[in-house]
């Protein structure tokens, strides 16, 4: 008899096959959810609603180093983006690089909010920008009343004010911060406020930059699965890793045959195969080794910033053995 999973991720072309059939988890049936990433974080954050969700990797950092954790992950990445777009800046306050920002107003949607976690070691790492330096505010993006999920232990001299009442993109706009690192562009940047510019306007070139010197590929969202499924049936964790890994191995294939691309762009054929050179032929690639720089930087990050309740390894996150090489 199949195992039933209820499964809940955003609509991602990497987990299309999987999600619509075409590619199965052998021994399980899945039922898959498919709703907004923040619902899906709040709701397994909170509740524990469904057994595989997608989730945050720092909301998922804290929750998988707690004492006796109920969660584990799969090395199965929904998101990944490099965030050097993130910081947006009032073009009143003389912001021109990293070295203006200590003493400034710098606001998150969250503290546990993952490209604010890359993004800070960043500055501390290269920018030499201790967090302490730093006013740092806490705000929905566009929305009012975002709140934190998970606990947070704050370094030594680090204060976060939470104002439930504000939003980054009207503080922003009206001078009442300096700085916002946020994920998605915030509402008075896409409607083009005059004092509202990113500070890293080149940021594509410094992405690239930062990835050839550290091979660092940003992961922002992780697959999570209740530790309990596991206790029973080990075997689900690699059949779940196979089938994705599958899934997105057709989606590539797709980016790759302009006859059959979901994505009407032009030329996005020939821009695939460019990135091939930079990146290698899997553009996206699942597992722990391929990975190991992204994962042992945030994993160090997120300790360092109050998240992680330790400093784990990333084979302290993922079931063991799950990359067990089953070549022939």
């Amino acid at each position: 008899m199949a195992v039933a999973l209820t499964i809940a991720t955003t609509d991602y072309d990497h987990f299309r096959d999987f999600r619509l059939g075409p590619v199965r988890a052998e021994g399980i049936e899945a039922n898959w959810l498919t709703l907004g990433h923040h619902e899906i974080f709040s709701r397994f954050t909170f509740n524990r609603e469904w057994d595989v969700s997608e989730l945050s990797f720092a909301k998922f950092a804290a929750q998988v180093t707690r004492k006796d954790s109920d969660i584990i992950g799969l090395p199965i990445y929904a998101s990944r983006l490099f965030r050097f777009s993130s910081f947006y800046v009032n073009r009143n306050a003389g912001i021109k690089t990293v070295k203006d920002l200590p003493g400034r107003r710098i606001g998150v949607p969250e503290w546990a909010h993952t490209a604010a976690v890359y993004m800070r070691g960043w500055l501390m790492d290269e920018g030499g920008v201790a967090l302490s330096d730093i006013d740092w505010r806490q705000a929905g993006t566009n929305e009012a009343g975002r709140i934190e999920k998970v606990e947070l232990s704050l370094p030594k001299g680090v204060a976060l004010t939470s104002m439930p009442e504000k939003t980054l993109s009207g503080m922003i706009a009206a001078g009442e911060l300096d700085c916002a690192i946020i994920a998605r562009p915030p509402n008075s940047f896409r409607e083009k406020h005059p004092d509202v510019v990113r500070l890293f306007p080149d940021y594509e070139a410094m992405e690239m930059r930062y990835y050839e010197k550290t091979r660092v590929y940003p992961i922002m969202h992780v697959i999570a699965i209740r530790k309990a499924i596991l206790d029973d049936q080990p075997w689900v964790a690699r059949n779940l890793y196979n089938a994705f890994e599958d899934s997105k191995r057709r989606s590539l294939e797709r980016l790759l045959d302009p006859a059959v691309s979901r994505y009407p762009v032009p030329w996005l054929t020939n821009y695939t195969m460019r990135m091939q050179q930079i990146f290698g032929s899997d553009l996206f690639p699942y597992g722990i080794e391929a990975n190991r720089p992204t994962l042992e930087l945030f994993l160090r990050y997120a300790h360092e910033q109050g998240i992680a309740h330790r400093h784990a390894k990333p084979e302290e996150i993922f079931p063991a053995g799950i990359m067990a090489s089953v070549k022939v």
